[in-house]
């Protein structure tokens, strides 16, 4: 089955007819490793469904450094939502971390859906609460724990990613150097 439609009926029921239109709507696309899927300043226009692979979301801090504020892998959406939903241009960059593959739906296309369904606005707004949730607990975990802490935590709650991303992507989500993590790994801090 496809897995946008499987992750749809984790949370809302589909019939045949519901589950052939949502795909209607949307698109598949591929992305290289590194490449850039959108890049500040742009106007986000598309949300992704992830189908394979792993992309980061992150900024360009004042010093030129890339912060990685949030990664995707199978199954996960990724937009800039503000940017999405207001067209204004993003402040962030979206870049594949390995090759992926998407699902993807344009804002007009999207709105058109929600209204030829609308029970999708139950899905959708249950992925973002689990989202924003899922951002307001990082940035508690930034302010209360110890570098070494959120490494662990990190570990034991998302092990795939610290296989599948590069080290110095995974240091800057946690907000430490590589060579802190480096040090964490071996056991020295």
């Amino acid at each position: 089955m496809n897995p946008l439609l499987q992750h749809i009926r984790k949370f809302i029921a589909l019939d045949n007819w519901e589950a052939e239109t949502v795909l209607s709507y949307f698109e598949t696309e591929s992305f290289r490793k590194k490449q850039i899927m959108l890049e500040e300043g742009q106007i986000c226009n598309k949300q992704y469904f992830i189908t394979k692979g792993c992309v980061r979301f992150y900024i360009n801090n004042r010093k030129g450094v890339e912060q990685t504020l949030q990664f995707g892998i199978e199954n996960w959406w990724i937009a800039d939502y503000l940017s999405f939903q207001e067209q204004i241009p993003s402040h962030f960059y979206i870049q594949a971390i390995e090759p992926i593959e998407t699902l993807s739906i344009d804002r007009k296309s999207f709105e058109a859906l929600l209204l030829e369904l609308p029970k999708l606005e139950r899905y959708f707004r249950l992925i973002i609460q689990k989202s924003f949730g899922t951002s307001q607990t990082r940035i508690k975990y930034l302010f209360t724990m110890s570098a070494e802490e959120r490494y662990h935590h990190m570990n034991s709650r998302f092990p795939e990613f610290i296989q599948r991303v590069p080290q110095y992507m995974l240091a800057s989500y946690l907000d430490f150097s590589p060579e802190f993590l480096s040090k964490i790994r071996a056991g020295k801090v």
